[in-house]
């Protein structure tokens, strides 16, 4: 009896009372102008500015991503994640332009995304000159593995796959398959051909 009591109890904390907070925190995060696909749960996360978010649907987030939109106030999201999107923990968007995830694309844990940069001209400091932005460009399909970071203007093709802890500088083309700092092209993806 005890062992029906403990299981029990667990399935209620873990699986329910994790469905009852996710839904109570879309419901707030719609309030607050984010918007957000059906059967798309929402985790513990951090948003400067929730109306600059759109989720598509049946993706998965896990807990703890950053979503931090710092760039001028504008009513169109800057920061879309299309259908079947899964994010990884502790993966941070840093946007202050724009940022396109295409569908079924895979972010493992710990990837970042920084759409932007300081000037670097030596007469005046850099922390006082105008950034430099440009978007980033993420297809569908795409695969990052952990710790990827991808910097401004990036565009990385359909299908393509970046290796765990990669610093991608420039484009990726379509089913591309890079690793490295700076990530370096590595081969292209095949199809799997058994007789």
């Amino acid at each position: 009896m005890s062992y029906f009591i403990q299981q029990s109890a667990f399935v209620l904390r873990i699986r329910y009372s994790r469905i009852f907070s996710a839904t109570l925190r879309k419901l707030w995060y719609l309030f607050l102008g984010m918007k957000i696909g059906k059967n798309t749960r929402i985790p513990k996360i951090k948003v400067t500015w929730p109306h600059q978010v759109l989720i598509g649907e049946k993706c998965i987030l896990e807990h703890q991503i950053f979503f931090k939109y710092d760039g001028i106030w504008k009513k169109e999201p800057s920061i879309l994640i299309g259908d079947g999107v899964f994010i990884g923990a502790f993966s941070e968007f840093n946007i202050s332009g724009k940022i396109t995830i295409g569908k079924n694309a895979m972010i493992a844990s710990g990837c970042k995304f920084i759409d932007h940069n300081h000037g670097m001209a030596l007469n005046e400091p850099m922390n006082t000159q105008k950034q430099e932005i440009v978007p980033i460009e993420i297809g569908e399909e795409v695969w990052l593995g952990a710790n990827v970071i991808v910097l401004k203007g990036v565009k990385i093709g359909k299908g393509a796959v970046i290796a765990a802890g990669s610093v991608v500088l420039k484009d990726i083309g379509d089913y591309e398959i890079y690793a490295g700092v700076p990530a370096r092209f590595i081969k292209k993806r095949e199809n799997n051909t058994k007789n």
